[in-house]
């Protein structure tokens, strides 16, 4: 049951099976000290829930319970390291460097704290410290005191085993690549329930599924869920990594060098390289590698498709094929489709379709060109833009909307929504390459050579194709009605296209893009790392970057206080097993007085390496003021919790999880990793070009009208309508892409 009470949680909704009621009425005392107890962090209850909450014992009512304070981290340690740090302390540099030649010269006098360090008597206000202020290692651990502050609860609902099963169905057939917490809700739920009959829609779906179902024994079910050798090289190297996508060695191997590149360290660096490297190398049981001789050998595709298919990676196949022993299994009886591609694949006895696309793209062959990526529709839409611009926008879209029904309806709504951003000759566009970080291009430089209404004309022609497309797929579905509904809500919720997130949310999931207003003049930044770790030296870091016009501000470990923020003070350190915590608090009056335009929310890791897994990061904020406890500095209130992700496996360095729009007083929800030990290495040049980006995606209330408008129904102001369409509803996002007619 937990694993799919706490799925169910991410849908604000609480699992009750059907075998834990009791047929038992009316209200009783358990059920009600739970109902308070979730008030207490937060929850409300719906009327369908209330009553099956009234029909279960007090063994499922405190299991129940138990996840909720698992989810909101009631157990774990939210002490920071000043007492009261909304009231400053006033260290200031000099006490560090006195306090440093006091231990490096050995000198007596003053409180020696239990970390071993001799504090100098008239440096800092020790009283005022939950651990030593020098060295940043907490010596007291403390619960949280303050509960229930924000009295706005989000309120559950009932989930029941028939909304699982959906729930399951609806992300196996998701027109999009599940995010972290999508793809943690299917194991947990594949765990659980039976995999239901159906299409698998997305390939990266299809590789979390064979893996279920390989730990279940079940390896010869997989074989039927391989339709090509790059499927069985994506499962491989998620086994071996970690990545549902092919993320290149090289690029494991940089990032990792450069996340153990810390400021005052050289000899982590080069034994970081030589670990990473070390880990990256394959090494197969021959039980395993049988396995995997079998799948390619029942490939159906032909021994020259499957080597054309294998071209790309061929140098990570070639690593592969020697860890397997591929070619020792394909002199066996049984094998021979396997040893007709091993020869192929080594003697490079076939033809690669990416380069006979390359050279009659560069002999400016546009018939041969076009008839080629007439093959590949998904592809052809991928290289539109830059194809318009070579070979000019008419013959492009011409040759394009003869396969434009062929195309993944996401990848038309992508072209929609992105065109205006790329033919713009003055944008920089904002991308994140495969496994790397956000990075800045420049404008296609033959922009230059078209006119700006050439330019426009462009943008119209592609907005135009696609949107028609669109509507004959719509106009395509007999309508179930005469009337729709749309939330007003929908319209300020993107559509999951794209921007996949890598950190998992355990609260209702949002998307990126999403925007949560304040309730409140005042916002509370928190960081809670080291879970289940033994006491160790993990120096993460919580900051936040403020835009000005003419300038950018931080608060930071380097800066405890600024206009407008105040931060707890930085841990170097972290206890044994319940972890630590860091605050900021953020004034947003005394920002908007100062000209502020954006603050930036981002997490470090100081340390040598990447983040954390486990961390927690998010933001607090309430209409009523959010105390801070006076004897352990305490801010944490899970009820006053508006959003927050916890850390995965990645190679993130940093992370920026939100960015807070001062004029219009709302909280942008995104994703954006990045290369920092500190947050003055972020460019905030990429934070203005990635909101431009998510400002440009079509939302699922615009999606819904043209559905509306190909279909003829008419728009309703009630939800009294034969199709409706709810901020409920759009929770399961899985279940918005079957808008995404293909």
């Amino acid at each position: 049951m937990n694993k799919i009470l706490k799925v169910a949680l991410r849908q604000q909704a609480i699992y009750i099976p059907s075998t834990a009621l009791n047929g038992a009425t009316g209200m009783n005392p358990d059920t009600a000290l739970l109902v308070a107890n979730m008030a207490k962090l937060g929850f409300g209850v719906s009327e369908p829930l209330l009553r099956a909450l009234e029909q279960t014992d007090a063994a499922c009512q405190a299991q129940i319970l138990d996840q909720l304070r698992n989810v909101m981290g009631v157990k774990l340690n939210w002490a920071p390291l000043v007492k009261n740090w909304h009231v400053p302390t006033g260290e200031s540099y000099a006490d560090h460097i006195i306090t440093y030649f006091t231990n490096l010269l050995g000198l007596t006098g003053g409180t020696r704290l239990a970390c071993g360090h001799l504090i100098p008597p008239h440096t800092f206000p020790l009283e005022r410290y939950n651990g030593c202020p020098f060295c940043g290692t907490p010596l007291e651990t403390a619960a949280i005191e303050h509960y229930g502050q924000h009295k706005k609860l989000r309120v559950l609902e009932l989930w029941t085993l028939a909304d699982a099963e959906q729930y399951l169905e609806n992300l196996l057939a998701s027109r999009t690549a599940l995010d972290a917490t999508q793809q943690s809700s299917l194991r947990r739920l594949l765990a659980e329930l039976p995999l239901p009959a159906g299409k698998i829609a997305m390939r990266e779906t299809a590789i979390t599924v064979i893996d279920i179902l390989l730990e279940q024994g079940r390896a010869e079910k997989a074989q039927t869920l391989f339709t090509t050798p790059t499927d069985i090289l994506r499962y491989l190297w998620f086994k071996h990594t970690g990545f549902l996508q092919l993320v290149a060695p090289k690029t494991i191997i940089a990032r990792t060098k450069r996340n153990g590149a810390e400021r005052r360290a050289t000899q982590k660096n080069e034994t970081s390289k030589a670990a990473i490297a070390a880990s990256l190398k394959l090494k197969y049981r021959r039980e395993d590698a049988q396995i995997v001789a079998r799948w390619i050998n029942g490939l159906s595709m032909d021994a020259a498709k499957i080597c054309a298919d294998m071209h790309p990676k061929r140098q990570m196949w070639v690593r592969f094929i020697r860890a397997l022993r591929l070619a020792e299994y394909s002199k066996r009886v049984g094998f021979e489709h396997l040893r007709t591609i091993m020869d192929k694949f080594y003697r490079g006895d076939y033809e690669v379709w990416q380069g006979r696309l390359d050279q009659f793209r560069l002999r400016h062959d546009a018939s041969s060109t076009f008839y080629l990526l007439q093959q590949r529709p998904g592809l052809f839409a991928r290289s539109l833009f830059a194809n318009m611009l070579w070979f000019g926008p008419e013959a492009t879209i011409d040759a394009f909307s003869k396969v434009a029904d062929k195309v993944p309806a996401r990848l038309l709504f992508t072209l929609q929504m992105y065109a205006g951003y790329y033919f713009d000759p003055y944008t920089t566009r904002v991308v994140k390459p495969l496994g790397g970080t956000a990075k800045q291009l420049p404008a296609n430089k033959m922009l230059t050579i078209y006119t700006a209404e050439e330019l426009d004309g462009m943008q119209q022609a592609v907005a135009n194709l696609c949107l028609e497309a669109t509507r004959k797929r719509f106009a395509a579905i007999p309508a179930t009605g005469r009337t729709m509904y749309i939330d007003p809500a929908l319209y300020k919720i993107p559509l999951a296209i794209g921007d996949r997130s890598e950190q998992i949310q355990d609260l209702p999931a949002a998307l990126m893009g999403t925007r949560f207003p304040l309730e409140g003049n005042s916002i509370r930044l928190f960081m809670q790392w080291g879970k289940g770790l033994p006491a160790q030296h993990l120096d993460m870091d919580l900051s936040c970057q403020i835009s000005y016009d003419h300038k950018p501000d931080y608060c930071s470990f380097s800066r405890l206080q600024t206009t407008g923020c105040l931060h707890s003070g930085d841990i170097r350190s972290i206890p044994n097993n319940v972890g630590t915590a860091e605050y900021i608090e953020l004034n947003v009056d005394q920002l908007a007085a100062a000209g502020a335009r954006y603050v930036s929310f981002t997490c470090n890791a100081y340390s040598s390496g990447s983040l954390v897994p486990e961390m927690v990061v998010g933001w607090m904020d309430s209409r009523h003021k959010m105390k801070i406890s006076e004897k352990t500095g305490v801010a944490y209130d899970p009820s006053c919790v508006q959003h927050q992700v916890r850390i995965t496996r990645g190679l993130a360095k940093g992370l920026v999880f939100g960015v807070l729009d001062v004029a219009a007083r709302n909280i942008i929800w995104l994703e954006m990793p990045y290369e920092g030990q500190v947050v003055q290495q972020l460019n905030n040049n990429n934070i203005t070009g990635l909101l431009k980006k998510l400002d440009q995606k079509m939302t699922i209330g615009q999606l819904l009208e043209i559905k509306a408008d190909a279909q003829q129904l008419q728009l309703a102001d009630t939800a009294d309508a034969d199709e409706i369409y709810t901020a409920k509803w759009a929770m399961d996002t899985a279940a918005v892409t079957q808008l995404f007619v293909d």
